[in-house]
């Protein structure tokens, strides 16, 4: 299956958590928080203003972003859960 993102959603793969915390111990998954960074996977076109015209995405493919942490719907894609949000969603893109 694949998904095209419509209007002004994004199609986000989550980044994986640190598995150690920084004096070395490591975290088990059931205590493991779930990542607010991700991967921009796909964009959609951007979304209509009130005279019909297309305002373009300002986050595009490949952005590494920062979310809420209970943005977005999440959806299975194969072996990948991905999540579907809105681009007013996102806090900001990391650099």
């Amino acid at each position: 299956m694949k998904l095209k993102p419509t209007e002004d959603r994004l199609l986000v793969k989550r980044l994986e958590s640190e598995e150690k915390t920084a004096g070395g111990i490591i975290i088990p998954d059931t205590a493991k928080e779930k990542p607010m960074q991700g991967k921009v996977i796909a964009a959609g076109p951007g979304r209509k203003n009130d005279k019909g015209e297309i305002i373009p995405m300002s986050i595009k493919e490949g952005h590494i972003v920062l979310f809420a942490k209970w943005s977005g719907t999440e959806v299975k894609v194969g072996t990948d859960d991905l999540l579907v949000m809105k681009e007013t969603d996102v806090l900001a893109i990391v650099e």
